[in-house]
């Protein structure tokens, strides 16, 4: 097994130019058999790489070959009691409720698999994480009515994770979510909504969930932090990412990034101020909630000892045909039109809307330069 540590910073990049890009688009000929022999690299493929929607230049070698990052296929889950001795308070776990499940995907771990196959309630899911882009982000594994397993490609995009499945060897964009090249191109997967928080927080919003195992079968000693200072630079690895970086924030903020149609962005920096913002897309409005107390991963020499960037959730407002608006008062979600008080889950937990629940908007908590990358004009809030 080639372990995630071994993607150090002197990585091989592709060097392919665009004018292949446009041959393959177009499809057949040499053009397309010598992009087919870049992407490749030294693996094999059943890709089909005539069929490609960016400029192949764009996808460069992050130093792994295929699956050299392993997927977790066969998760196994234990206790919150169980895990309580070795997650440690602050350290950022990925938190997906489905039913009446709940589980639990340390940060962690996925530091060194990036992909995790699992199932919830019947339902196939695809957790994934690149800390390259801050991208904690969960698919629908069900696509085009088949059922969908997910591996790395060792390929990044603007510095993010490229996956293939496993059925068609079809290639993914991460933080998109689209086909980029192969059978399924064009498709896109469905987001499932989650939320990136502290164990603590994760513990105490749902005590009876389950956690992601250490016991992967892959014996690693997980909690080592491979990207020591990554997220305090002035910007991304530059083998990596060659696009001009929007300047309305520093290129490494966090921002919570929603994607209704239109792009919208709030960066953590304005949020923490407020705790609370609000906007419309597309007739639907929304409201990001910010709570302290979360780890940052790629900061400190363990994921769980960087320091505190928080963690962002994002819901529907409207409850029983009602628009509500919220604000931060003395630590507490509070709506305006009933004073109910919210949790950070998006439940009523007191007031006249005790019981009640937002429906959740799937979100992300992209560093700044890969959000704008991948939705560029991308409307962005700032606080009053």
């Amino acid at each position: 097994m080639t372990s995630v540590l071994s993607r150090t910073l002197l990585f091989a990049v592709f060097a392919v130019s665009p004018a292949c890009g446009q041959a393959a688009s177009s499809g057949g000929g040499s053009d397309s058999a010598s992009v087919a022999r870049a992407l490749a690299g030294g693996d094999r493929w059943l890709t089909d790489f005539s069929r490609i929607t960016v400029p192949p230049g764009e996808i460069v070698s992050g130093g792994p070959p295929k699956d050299g990052i392993p997927s977790i296929d066969s998760p196994k889950f234990e206790s919150a009691a169980a895990a309580d001795r070795w997650l440690e308070p602050r350290e950022p776990v990925i938190v997906l409720e489905l039913g009446d499940e709940v589980r639990a995907y340390p940060l962690r771990i996925l530091m060194r698999h990036e992909i995790v196959n699992d199932e919830i309630a019947g339902q196939p899911v695809v957790v994934t994480y690149c800390p390259l882009c801050n991208t904690s982000l969960v698919f629908d594994g069900m696509v085009n009515g088949r059922r969908s397993d997910f591996g790395t490609t060792g390929r990044l995009r603007h510095s993010d994770l490229v996956m293939y499945d496993r059925q068609t060897e079809t290639w993914w964009q991460q933080a998109s979510g689209e086909a980029i090249v192969g059978e399924l191109m064009g498709t896109v997967l469905d987001f499932l909504p989650a939320n990136t928080v502290s164990w603590e927080m994760a513990r105490e919003l749902y005590p009876d969930l389950s956690v992601l195992s250490r016991d992967t079968g892959y014996g690693a000693a997980y909690g080592a932090n491979p990207y020591v200072g990554y997220d305090t630079q002035r910007g991304p690895y530059a083998p990596f990412f060659s696009l001009q970086i929007d300047d309305r924030f520093p290129a490494l903020d966090r921002v919570v990034a929603v994607d209704l149609g239109s792009g919208w962005a709030a960066p953590f920096s304005e949020l923490s101020r407020t705790g609370v913002a609000e906007a419309e897309i597309d007739g639907a409005p929304f409201v990001a909630f910010w709570e302290s107390g979360v780890a940052s991963a790629v900061d400190a020499r363990t994921v769980a000892g960087g320091r505190d960037i928080g963690a962002s959730a994002t819901y529907d407002r409207r409850v029983n045909d009602r628009t509500l608006t919220f604000e931060r008062t003395d630590g507490r979600f509070v709506d305006r039109e009933t004073e109910s008080t919210w949790d950070f889950a998006g439940r009523a937990v007191s007031g006249p809307l005790t019981g009640e629940r937002l429906t959740p908007i799937p979100h992300g908590n992209h560093f700044w330069f890969a959000w704008a990358a991948f939705r560029p004009g991308t409307e962005v809030w700032r606080a009053p």
